[in-house]
Parts: structure tokens; sequence; C-alpha cells
């Protein structure tokens, strides 16, 4: 039986600092870099349809959005309103309850956006 590397300890209730240094992470892959979410650089802003994880219930996800915190959450307060449902603004993209593809691709060519939908 091959002997472990005490290096790669995943879990410890000990809490010590020595411990600690096992946890840092080493720098991204390249397949990892390109499973983050995140703006592609063909400028155009897709609009995704999911249930996965949602109890079959569908969400409206809006991807390629270059823009930072502040202007996400207002972006997606507008297209809340809009669509008169909740939804959220994380991780660089905006997430909206229910399938308003239509409507919020609408609201993002009115401001001058190129606009997809795509997966659903």
């Amino acid at each position: 039986m091959p002997t472990r590397d005490h290096d790669t300890l995943v879990y410890s209730t000990d809490g010590s600092a020595a411990a600690s240094h096992l946890h840092e992470r080493a720098p991204r892959t390249q397949t990892e870099r390109r499973a983050t979410p995140g703006a592609p650089a063909d400028g155009v802003v897709r609009i995704w349809l999911e249930r996965h994880g949602r109890n079959g219930k569908p969400v409206s996800i809006v991807r390629g959005l270059r823009l930072d915190g502040g202007a996400l959450a207002a972006l997606a307060t507008r297209l809340k309103r809009a669509c008169g449902t909740g939804g959220t603004a994380k991780d660089g993209e905006i997430i909206i309850q229910g399938d308003h593809r239509a409507r919020i691709a609408a609201e993002l060519g009115n401001d001058g956006l190129r606009v997809k939908l795509a997966g659903g």
C-alpha cells in the first residue's frame, strides 16, 4: 500500500497556523480560467435559460457584460423592474427569475448592446 504525503491534508479541526499553509491554492490552470464566467472577447451579451439546480424552475442569466459591481447591480435592478420579478447580480452575471429572455434582450438592445439568446 502506498504511503500518503502529509502535505495533502484536506480538512483539519486543528486550526493551527501550521495546517493553514496547506489550504493555499496554486495558480489556476488554463482550463480552470476558461470555466469561470466572464465577458468573452467578442463583445456580445448572451442571455441563457437554465433550469439545473433550481428544482426545474427557469432563470434567465445574462453573461458577457463588462461592468463593474455597482453598474452591474444597477442594471440588474432595472431588468428586475422591467420583468416584474426577482433576481440578483453576482460573479459578473445577472440572474433573473423566470424565462424573460425576450424582454431582457429588448431592454439591452435599447441600450445599444449586441445580444444573443443562448442555451435553452
